[in-house]
């Protein structure tokens, strides 16, 4: 993949990490209508977004998993204590390192890591990357390329 189609993603990843922020808040009844209501909202036409709607699906398909890793992996400190936007934002990577083996790690962290300072504190991008590159250390596989299927 280009660094033109990665930096295609950004928008995606950025609103799959608004929907979550908005989803760890206000969990929905139905979530078909609500996805269909968040992505109206947008400036693009929702196919625009799909790799957005990927993660989404994919963050909430797993999100036990990506939280019980988190919970893991957050050294000291509460899981109910993290700010919801890093929340997000770990969850999107998370699911990311552990789901999307065609995207390299250090991509996945480096995205984060820019949300962070885009969206967060000054202090989240430490936090983040910190419980990110724990996780990046067990993958067992190089963090620098995508998998081989």
């Amino acid at each position: 993949m280009s660094k033109a189609q990665f930096a295609q993603r950004r928008p995606s990843r950025i609103a799959a990490m608004q929907y979550l922020f908005a989803w760890s808040l206000n969990q929905p009844a139905n979530l078909a209508n609500d996805l269909e209501q968040f992505f109206k909202g947008l400036e693009e036409p929702r196919e625009s977004y799909a790799f957005g709607e990927e993660l989404i699906q994919g963050v909430l398909g797993h999100i036990d998993d990506i939280d019980s890793h988190i919970r893991g992996l957050a050294h000291n400190w509460e899981f109910a204590r993290i700010a919801k936007i890093d929340l997000a934002i770990l969850r999107l990577a998370i699911f990311e390192m552990l789901y999307r083996k065609d995207i390299p790690p250090v991509v996945s962290i480096n995205e984060a890591i820019d949300l962070s300072k885009e969206f967060s504190n000054a202090d989240a991008k430490r936090f983040i990357n910190g419980i990110l590159d724990r996780l990046k250390d067990q993958l067992g596989r190089d963090s620098r390329k995508a998998a081989e299927e």
